[in-house]
């Protein structure tokens, strides 16, 4: 299972926080299939990637509920290994332009996460974490990642939503070490 992170209406889209959503639909696009709504608060897609069948997902709750959605998603869907769980956020730890994959770990803050690992009661799933930086004068960090982005910027993402995308195509053909080892050194 796949599930892009952000938060739903037209006023957060293309924002920094959207890009684990953008991600999913790009994923969607490349296996030919549209996310579409269905039950458990998301919008969800069965598609094939990388050989394999796989629900992609776009939790329509705001980011910090995201996990009544991704546990719900689960249940339905069978899912009971976190290892079979790739969740795509945005990372204010990271500059723009990295992005890293790990497995469990610390959630640094992140509502999103936070909601996830209450309602999983783990945090040993598979995440794929997009650098969107920290602000950089005195603005809050919501504000940052939920701002409109300079053009400059939105490129960038863009780049990075294609690079998220291929790294969880990796993960699902060759697995999460081989993935960490071909993107993390980027």
């Amino acid at each position: 299972m796949i599930v892009g992170l952000g938060n739903p209406g037209k006023e957060y889209a293309r924002t920094r926080h959207n890009v684990g959503e953008e991600t999913a639909m790009l994923l969607a696009k490349r296996a030919g299939q549209t996310l579409k709504s269905g039950r458990d608060k998301a919008i969800v897609a069965e598609a094939r990637l990388a050989g394999k069948q796989v629900v992609l997902a776009f939790p329509t709750t705001y980011m910090n509920e995201s996990g009544q959605a991704v546990g719900a998603l689960m249940r339905r869907h069978r899912v009971v290994e976190p290892a079979q769980l790739i969740i795509i956020h945005d990372e204010l730890d990271l500059e723009p332009g990295v992005m890293k994959l790990k497995v469990g770990g610390g959630l640094a803050g992140h509502n999103g996460l936070k909601s996830i690992t209450q309602h999983l009661h783990t945090q040993d799933y598979i995440r794929v974490r997009i650098g969107v930086g920290k602000p950089r004068s005195k603005e809050h960090g919501a504000d940052h990642v939920l701002s409109k982005v300079n053009k400059a910027d939105r490129e960038l993402l863009d780049v990075m939503v294609q690079r998220a995308a291929d790294a969880v195509e990796m993960i699902l053909a060759e697995g999460i070490d081989a993935a960490m080892a071909r993107f993390n050194g980027l």
